[in-house]
């Protein structure tokens, strides 16, 4: 019977494809000199707080009945401050890539971010229009949340990626160096 392993003492196991960098050292430069970089540093914490908040009080709602005004002007906040920090994220990308969306090293996140804003503006178009009692319109909000954490994730891993990429590259001119 053949084995399934791949790799033994005679023969090594194949290599794995080298990630590409996240950022050209062009891209690095245009990054740390943009003040878009420090505004982005700023509101995703300030983003993630408003989050917080809003899903304590939408919860709070869905569970007792009790604070719908609260949940719903903190799901509205929640919504205005994703649309500054979207819009201001593509003045970032178009800074850093040269292109306000959809930029290869974020193509995927911004593709979910859609979703997320989507899901936001439904949660304003059903309070608006009231195509949804209180009860769906928090239940809307909390999956614009979910999606949002997801989001929020994928930005955070990649902010891992980058953060790993500089430290290889820092590791590379030291070892030049000598």
């Amino acid at each position: 019977m053949p084995s399934l392993r791949t790799s033994s003492p005679l023969r090594p196991a194949p290599a794995r494809a080298a990630r590409a960098p996240l950022y050209t050292p062009e891209q690095r430069v245009r990054r740390d000199a943009s003040k878009w970089t420090l505004v982005q540093g700023l509101l995703a914490p300030l983003q993630f707080l408003v989050f917080a908040v809003s899903l304590v009080l939408v919860l709070r709602y869905l569970a007792t009945g009790a604070g719908l005004e609260a949940a719903t002007l903190s799901v509205v906040v929640k919504t205005l401050t994703l649309y500054t920090i979207m819009v201001t994220g593509c003045i970032w990308e178009k800074v850093v890539f040269g292109q306000y969306l959809f930029a290869p090293a974020f193509y995927w996140e911004d593709v979910f971010s859609m979703g997320v804003l989507a899901l936001h503006t439904a949660y304003l178009a059903a309070l608006y229009t009231g195509a949804l009692d209180a009860r769906g319109q928090m239940l809307l909000a909390l999956a614009a949340y979910a999606a949002y954490l997801i989001n929020a994730g994928q930005f955070l891993w990649k902010l891992r990626m980058a953060r790993l990429d500089m430290a290889r590259a820092d590791a590379a001119l030291a070892g030049a160096a000598r």
